[in-house]
């Protein structure tokens, strides 16, 4: 298969790839780092020709085209192989190896180079659906179902059999509470898709972004409230002190108010991070509690140091309690439904989140 993804690769291009170095794919997908005729480096990335490979192809192509140079620049695209070829970007650090490291400092000024990117790439996007639309038309095999059970319909539909799981009642009123996320469309902006900590790489001048297969438009609050979570669909998860959480969140914000200055109003920034905690810890709730009924498990298979599954299910819950209940709850029904469901699982008997291992030994916050 590589001695194909080359001679594809190398007839696109008009040049000779050379000295192929696997870079670690995925089920969808082969990544080699190869060697030019002029010596330079390239990335190649070849997809399976399956529909959701096929999906995340389209996707990337677009996306790295619509977002040009917030990640490595795309090079050539071979829609029949299907193949993408772009710029190396070579070795640096990720946002994970910040997190992970052992200096506050540097993981304080990343985590804000990382929000102010994201946020300014949200706001120059403001306003180019249609642009993207013609790239992903550009790309797209014909083979692609877009917008078929969203993640969130799917999340919504499947937490009653969840809850039961559990021996969790419902309490009443819960769904009605829930079902306004399924609308979780206000103030689009692009996103890359996956904007975890292991997908950003730090330059001394400006963040640089992998992994695009999840390229889209959707709501802002899908992507601003992983400054508050943090990090809604990730592994490196941890807990992040009370004043870097703020001054990521207000930083995101800055940035992204200069294409949607509608989100200067408090209360439409806060009921909007409300419905995006809400979705992501639905989320998590139901495609992570299966897993983790008969036995906990790391979060992510290799890398070192994560929570577990059941440790990050329970601080998604307690942080959502905290954000919906108060003296008068606004959406009682949730804040009681995660109330019950840290009292069923107790027994886990799993440490409270710990902070990221960069902010042990100072606590902000």
């Amino acid at each position: 298969m590589t001695d194909e993804i080359l001679r594809a690769a190398s007839a696109l291009l008009d040049t000779t790839l050379a000295e192929p170095t696997d870079l670690g794919g995925s089920p969808r997908s082969t990544v080699l780092r190869c060697t030019a005729g002029d010596g330079e480096s390239v990335v190649v990335k070849a997809y399976r020709d399956e529909p959701e490979a096929l999906r995340c192809f389209t996707a990337e192509a677009a996306g790295l085209a619509l977002g040009a140079g917030a990640g490595p620049k795309l090079l050539a695209v071979d829609t029949d192989f299907p193949l993408l070829v772009m710029e190396d970007l070579g070795a640096a650090p990720s946002l994970a190896d910040a997190l992970l490291g052992d200096s506050a400092d540097k993981a304080r000024e990343a985590l804000l180079a990382w929000a102010r990117a994201y946020g300014r790439l949200a706001a120059e996007s403001v306003g180019r659906e249609e642009e993207f639309a013609a790239l992903r038309s550009r790309y797209d095999r014909g083979e692609q179902q877009w917008d078929i059970d969203h993640w969130i319909h799917k999340a919504v539909d499947g937490l009653p059999a969840v809850l039961d799981s559990l021996g969790v009642a419902a309490p009443d009123g819960l769904m009605a509470e829930i079902s306004p996320v399924i609308e979780l469309t206000r103030f689009p902006v692009y996103s890359p898709g996956d904007i975890c900590p292991d997908n950003n790489l730090l330059f001394p001048d400006r963040v640089r972004m992998l992994d695009f297969e999840g390229a889209e438009y959707h709501s802002v609050f899908v992507d601003a409230v992983y400054t508050r979570m943090p990090f809604s669909s990730c592994w490196c998860v941890f807990r992040l002190p009370q004043g870097i959480q703020a001054s990521i969140e207000d930083t995101y914000r800055s940035e992204v108010v200069k294409g949607h200055a509608e989100l200067l109003d408090d209360e439409v920034w806060r009921e909007g991070m409300r419905l995006g905690m809400l979705a992501w810890t639905v989320d998590a709730t139901t495609a992570l509690t299966p897993r983790v009924i008969e036995e906990d498990r790391p979060l992510h298979r290799t890398r070192r140091p994560v929570p577990s599954l059941r440790q990050l299910l329970r601080y998604r819950w307690e942080i959502l309690l905290s954000e919906v209940s108060g003296e008068v709850p606004e959406l009682p029904a949730v804040a009681e439904t995660m109330r019950r469901l840290l009292a069923a699982t107790e027994r886990w008997d799993v440490p409270s989140m710990p902070l990221y291992p960069a902010f042990l030994s100072t606590d902000l916050g």
